[in-house]
């Protein structure tokens, strides 16, 4: 099945890239070591580049969405409006920078209760509601774990891969890097290599 998901990606490179789906944390902020999670703005860690990464993919005219697996709310370690105000200020960080996210939306279930957590498709689903004109062959995924890579492939889209720090890579990282069509270390990387891929 990943093979024909695949060579669907190859046969579509023609297509103009007009969204980019973004993964939060390990992509956008420092993910934090495997079983905690970001609650708050306080431990939000922006990683290096990361305006700017964001700020030239606003110049390409590309469409810049954040999807992102909450599990921690379901665990009752945060709630659903502590991620919202991290959104408000992420925004507001990006803005001084000339950049922009032009939605955020997230899954704040547990393991196999929706249909929203990656790699499931719902959050792709919400944000076509939203952006009737957001296609799969028209995307590209940016993740730094199996669930966003897999969550590209399912829907047939651009894969990237982001490898991070090696000390906080989750387990099946090297799976998802085989997988991924680009893999890279950081967001300014990986949006370098697809406006390449455009220009």
């Amino acid at each position: 099945m990943i093979n024909s998901v695949l060579h669907a990606l190859d046969t579509s490179s023609t297509d103009a890239l007009r969204t980019v789906f973004l993964d939060r944390d390990g992509v956008i902020n420092q993910k934090m070591p495997e079983g905690q999670y970001v609650r708050s703005w306080e431990e939000f860690k922006l990683l290096t580049g990361v305006p700017e990464a964001i700020a030239r993919l606003n110049k390409a005219g590309l469409r810049v969405i954040v999807v992102s697996n909450q599990r921690g709310i379901a665990l009752g370690l945060y709630s659903d409006s502590d991620v919202r105000s991290i959104r408000t200020t992420l925004q507001k960080t990006l803005a001084e920078r000339d950049a922009h996210v032009d939605a955020f939306y997230f899954c704040p279930h547990d393991k196999k209760q929706c249909n929203c957590r990656k790699p499931l498709p719902g959050l792709f689903n919400q944000a076509a509601v939203d952006f009737p004109d957001v296609a799969t062959y028209s995307s590209a995924i940016i993740g730094d774990s199996l669930s966003d890579i897999e969550f590209g492939l399912r829907l047939g889209m651009r894969t990237v891969f982001i490898k991070g720090d090696q000390e906080q890579r989750k387990s099946q990282a090297n799976r998802a890097a085989e997988l991924a069509q680009i893999c890279v270390p950081n967001l300014p990387r990986a949006v370098g290599a697809l406006l390449r891929r455009i220009e």
